[in-house]
């Protein structure tokens, strides 16, 4: 029932917890979008796009066999610094090829 000069709370009075828990469990469960756009003239496909979007916590998304935030440079410094350190190992690598050649120039 609502009193004169008061609107009613569209969703109960409490929305915020509702919410709460909604999120909670979606996060707990996962939730999986998934869907294809494709764009054809004449029976001759133009375009396709695919499209996922998997919503899920951290440990559900690793749970479920997903973790590729952890081997992108972008967004994780782990991978960034065995990103450097893999890059700095060609390098000393390469560097003692070159000596020899290097060594061998310069002797008379």
């Amino acid at each position: 029932m609502t009193t004169p000069g008061r609107l009613p709370q569209p969703y109960g009075h409490d929305s915020s917890a509702n919410l709460a828990d909604i999120l909670e469990r979606v996060l707990d469960k996962g939730v999986v979008i998934a869907g294809d756009i494709r764009i054809n003239l004449l029976d001759i496909e133009l375009l396709t796009i695919k499209l996922r979007l998997i919503v899920a916590s951290v440990d559900k998304a690793k749970e479920m066999g997903i973790d590729w935030w952890e081997d992108d440079p972008a967004l994780s410094t782990r991978a960034r610094r065995d990103e450097l350190a893999r890059e700095n190992a060609e390098l000393r690598e390469r560097l003692a090829q070159l000596e020899p050649a290097r060594q061998q120039e310069e002797a008379p």
